[in-house]
């Protein structure tokens, strides 16, 4: 496809096995290069899938025949390399959380704007068929008014999950632990159905891993539009579950579990229920649906070609990070947060 975008990957780890097939399967873009600075680990990873690879991701921002710069590092450098590319002149996309401090996030918004590129955040959960679905119902207003949104993420990681990279669990470049890391992707849907949030109040602790993060924790929310919420993030719950998020409303109920909705109840019509979705990442995190990248992929090229905003931007990514800031902020001083 000589038109195709051309897609430089910066990392290799977990996930960037779901990004290269993903990318591979998008119309509109084609693979080019991966970076990582180990050659022999990196070259391994590239060669079945017929990619350049460099040790020194600034070699592959310069390159000519890369358009769009992938970034997936360790989540409290994604604006750092982040803005380095929209310097260059690339297209950014960064992995989730957009970076682990707003400032961060903000310097890289910013980046980008100022060199006219585009900024997407990978958000594939919105991408799956039970939450599309979701929202055409709110779309719809079949709910209602909603009163009440949560959250369960209720996941299991063994210690040799944490051990296996210096940066995992860490406050600098993880950002944090369960609310950050497993968490976001929920919390990202519970915001996007419910709306903005007014307050916070949340507990959490470190009770089952050796590490500075936390890997339990529970929020109580406030929405801006009156409704309540609760969130639980864990990465101590053996052997993991699928999350859950449930959104009623005056008129009915849905709830969504792992990738698919399994119930939804709204006045006047039968209740719709199917088979309890596969428990996916919740025990292992490699076992992830490339599917919904290439749907998220698919709209970043569209939005790249139409110069429109992608419909995860640095904004809509912000958000959530602002929410599970203002989380740690509130365990820490035992004060409820208002937004």
């Amino acid at each position: 496809m000589n038109d195709a975008l051309g897609i430089g990957i910066i990392g290799a780890g977990n996930v960037a096995l779901s990004h290269v097939i993903g990318w591979q399967q998008t119309d509109g873009a084609q693979p080019i290069a991966i970076c990582r600075r180990d050659a022999a680990r990196v070259r391994t990873f590239a060669e079945p899938f017929h990619l350049d690879w460099e040790t020194d991701y600034h070699r592959l921002l310069w390159r000519e025949d890369i358009d769009v710069v992938d970034i997936i590092l360790p989540s409290g450098l994604h604006a750092e390399v982040g803005i380095e590319a929209a310097r260059a002149g690339k297209h950014v996309v960064v992995e989730k959380p957009i970076d682990v401090t707003l400032q961060r996030a903000d310097d890289l918004i910013a980046a980008c704007k100022e060199n006219n590129v585009t900024l997407a955040v990978i958000s594939q959960y919105r991408f799956m068929d039970g939450m599309r679905k979701m929202y055409k119902i709110l779309a719809a207003d079949r709910l209602g008014q909603l009163i009440q949104g949560d959250a369960y993420i209720k996941w299991f990681r063994p210690q040799a999950y944490y051990d296996s990279a210096a940066w995992r669990g860490t406050w600098a470049l993880d950002g944090g632990g369960a609310f950050i890391n497993q968490g976001i992707h929920f919390i990202d849907l519970l915001i996007s159905a419910m709306g903005p949030v007014k307050s916070v109040y949340a507990k959490t602790g470190t009770l089952a891993h050796d590490v500075e993060v936390e890997d339990t924790g529970i929020a109580l929310l406030e929405f801006q539009n009156g409704g309540l919420g609760v969130i639980e993030a864990s990465t101590a719950m053996f052997p993991g579950m699928p999350a859950r998020l449930d959104i009623h409303g005056t008129n009915g109920t849905l709830s969504i579990v792992g990738d698919k909705m399994v119930f939804l109840h709204v006045k006047g019509c039968d209740p719709e229920t199917t088979a309890d979705a596969d428990a996916g990442s919740a025990a292992d995190p490699t076992d992830i649906d490339v599917t919904p990248f290439v749907r998220q992929f698919t709209d970043i090229v569209d939005a790249i070609r139409a110069g429109r905003q992608p419909m995860v931007s640095g904004e809509v990514a912000r958000q959530p990070l602002q929410l599970i800031l203002a989380i740690y902020e509130c365990a820490r001083t035992g004060h409820e947060i208002y937004f």
